[in-house]
């Protein structure tokens, strides 16, 4: 398999998106609220610390400003269309200049940021422009003289705050890398989505682009060429869902190629029939087998399996052979019957995955595809196959897909409220994000 995986990665140079995401505006905010307890945090070890007097050469001035308290009042992300986004922190700063004497000053922190992809193909959040400001809200003090707040800005720096402000939204970096991250399908394949461009931010949220990749056996594999290219959907109204995400009929169809190039949906079907029960039909298999021997049926693809997604419903079409025989271990093969059949779809979500599952078989055609044992007619293959092919295709492929497919996420994140939407070409999952909050 890997000689011949080998042999066909160098045709995989075309990179084309196959699905994709829109975080909106909600989503932006949800993940603002998110971020205020960890900003409130790290603010608090930045500023705090830095007040504390060295315990060694103890400060010369009593009045030193002493930061004791850190309250984020306010943390908004906003959308800039075409840039970025502009993130605006407002932080309550309890300041205590000398012993009996309390103030708070607001800290203003507003900043630029924008999404970056890096050579290794990650995406980055830089911050592109960055100020702080300081004023006096309210003061415990009665004399008039009170410190400026430059004095205070001195003593705490809120200078450095800028340095490294994308750090007070909730690690966005180490989040944008988990979306690279390689997920496993089957223990022998793998799934990867992979960003083509920086983020676009326009009024309706942030949209990017994403390329499935899957590898087997640690090999990527060339997928079938889209005959489609596919773009994110526009929103048609401003969405109440934090984040809609997008895939592309191309998209399921790589999905059941990837699975078959693993050899996930090779299937040994057992058989209600006998070689006596058979030979009661066919007269030829008496000749063949002296002994009763139960038949078993070995399916195999000979196409790729072909996902077609109509408005409301998806179908899977499948193309099979599936070889008739007997005999254990040495299985002797002496009918071949090709297999053409479309199952229903059923597509939900759980968590970060896409939960597939073929349903009723719509429609099935059985033809003759090589014979040891005469010519049979279709009308005696559909009596002695059809109930069985019927049934356990479609059992079989969904033990496969069990499990479901990671959908593209980021860490410690998953998806609820979810709605999924069957359109001509492309499915839309509308859904929320919710923050796991981990014990400890």
């Amino acid at each position: 398999l890997s000689i011949l995986l080998s042999l066909l990665v160098p045709g995989h140079a075309t990179r084309s998106p196959d699905c994709g995401g829109i975080l909106t505006p909600s989503g932006l905010s949800y993940f603002a609220e998110v971020s205020k307890p960890h900003a409130e945090t790290i603010l608090r070890q930045d500023l705090m610390a830095s007040t504390v007097p060295d315990l060694l050469h103890v400060s010369p001035k009593p009045s030193r400003n002493q930061v004791n308290s850190v309250t984020v009042a306010e943390l908004t992300l906003t959308l800039i269309p075409d840039a970025g986004l502009r993130l605006s922190i407002d932080v309550d700063l309890g300041i205590t200049p000398a012993p009996s004497t309390t103030k708070v000053m607001r800290l203003s922190i507003l900043s630029d940021l924008h999404v970056e992809m890096n050579p290794e193909g990650n995406l980055e959040m830089v911050t592109s422009a960055c100020k702080t400001s300081l004023e006096e809200m309210q003061s415990t003090e009665e004399m008039e003289s009170k410190s400026s707040s430059s004095d205070v800005e001195k003593d705490i720096n809120v200078d450095k705050i800028c340095l490294e402000v994308s750090k007070l939204l909730l690690l966005p970096n180490e989040r944008l890398m988990s979306l690279t991250a390689q997920f496993p399908v089957t223990p022998s394949c793998q799934v990867q989505y992979l960003p083509l461009a920086a983020p676009m931010f326009s009024e309706q949220g942030i949209t990017i682009s994403l390329q499935t990749t899957f590898q087997v056996v640690g090999m990527s594999i060339p997928l079938p060429v889209s005959p489609v290219p596919f773009s994110m959907p526009e929103p048609a109204t401003s969405s109440p869902s934090h984040l809609t995400l997008a895939f592309s009929e191309h998209f399921y169809t790589s999905l059941f190629f990837a699975l078959e190039m693993a050899g996930a949906f090779n299937m040994t079907i057992p058989s209600p029939l006998t070689t006596a029960t058979m030979a009661q039909k066919i007269t030829q298999m008496g000749s063949l087998f002296q002994e009763d021997l139960p038949v078993t049926l070995q399916a195999v693809f000979r196409s790729t399996p072909r996902v077609v997604l109509e408005e409301g419903k998806a179908a899977l079409k499948l193309f099979l052979t599936v070889h008739v025989g007997a005999g254990s271990p040495a299985f002797q093969n002496f009918l071949s019957v090709n297999v053409d059949m479309t199952a229903g779809l059923l597509l939900s979500v759980a968590d970060t995955r896409m939960m597939i599952s073929a349903a009723g078989i719509e429609e099935v055609e059985l033809s003759l595809a090589a014979s040891d044992v005469g010519p049979v007619p279709a009308a005696l293959l559909e009596e002695l196959f059809l109930p069985t092919v019927r049934a356990e295709v479609p059992a079989q492929m969904n033990v496969v897909l069990s499990e479901g497919i990671f959908l593209p996420h980021i860490s410690s994140f998953t998806y609820t409220d979810v709605n999924v939407v069957i359109h001509k070409d492309y499915v839309l999952v509308p859904c929320n994000l919710k923050l796991q909050v981990r014990p400890g």
